[in-house]
């Protein structure tokens, strides 16, 4: 029999609004892997990969490495988690119902702003676990996958695309068993997806109140990174655009602030079990 769990999540304000914890029934679904210099990080910083999930924004890669969100402290503002940044003002609300965690997230910035924003949520699954889209999703790879295509990366081609699960060739919904490599991937006009590992499944969904480009970013490294000391983590992350770097981001590759000075989304995650015990 399939259960609906109920959804908490704690946070971290001080240290980039930071999701510390995603739990379903008895499952916690965050992956971690502490390390003290994450406390210490300043507006930025390379990038310390602690693990939960952190909210990259206006970039995940490029300047400032995944963002300028993770190294600034938030405010807790009524029941609203607040952050200033120089460009933009970021807040977001939690509601943890009996089935859905729904988190609304609300935007301030100049008519125009582009950016791109991911919930960059590393997993802590089996080398079992599968990831669910719909077939033929238009998926693009980046130049880490270069290595682990039949055919040679075009010279100067920030992405190549091809369908789900298997873009040229390389099948992404098998997040294991480690083998050595990492890639990073990022599902095209993707709103939900679903990561299925034994008897559980978490599932996130993801709407914006304007037109702007809804994806699902997937990192899949299976101890192929870093070179001089790899691990594993797994990367599911909704995010509004369809590239990982701002500064490659082509028309219709980002979000972008209406005339009003606002945009408004909100990301949805729900998880059901069938264990028995």
């Amino acid at each position: 029999m399939v259960t609906d769990l109920p959804i908490t999540i704690r946070t971290d304000l001080a240290h980039g609004g930071r999701w510390t914890s995603l739990r379903a029934g008895e499952r916690d679904w965050l992956w971690h892997r502490p390390d003290p210099a994450r406390a210490t990080v300043r507006p930025g910083d390379a990038f310390i990969d602690a693990g939960g999930l952190e909210e990259c924004i206006p970039t995940v890669r490029g300047t400032p490495d995944h963002g300028d969100a993770w190294s600034r402290p938030w405010q807790r503002d009524g029941d609203a988690d607040t952050l200033d940044c120089p460009d933009f003002v970021l807040s977001r609300r939690i509601d943890s119902g009996p089935v859905v965690l729904r988190i609304d997230y609300e935007l301030h910035a100049d008519p125009g702003y582009r950016f791109l924003w991911a919930a960059h949520a590393l997993l802590d699954v089996t080398p079992d676990a599968r990831l669910a889209a719909p077939d033929a999703t238009p998926t693009r790879l980046f130049p880490e996958a270069a290595e682990l295509l039949a055919q040679p990366w075009p010279d100067g081609a920030h992405h190549l695309t091809g369908p789900w699960p298997a873009p040229r060739g390389l099948r992404l919904d098998r997040l294991g068993p480690d083998d050595g490599t990492a890639v990073g991937a990022i599902l095209t006009d993707c709103a939900s997806v679903t990561v299925t590992d034994g008897p559980d499944t978490l599932t996130f969904s993801l709407h914006a109140d304007a037109d702007v480009p809804v994806s699902v970013a997937l990192w899949r490294n299976l101890r192929g990174f870093p070179a001089s000391a790899p691990y594993r983590s797994i990367g599911v992350e909704p995010m509004l655009g369809s590239v990982f770097d701002l500064a490659e981001a082509g028309p219709g590759d980002a979000a972008q602030v209406p005339p009003g000075g606002v945009l408004r989304w909100h990301l949805d995650i729900t998880a059901t079990s069938t264990r028995t015990d």
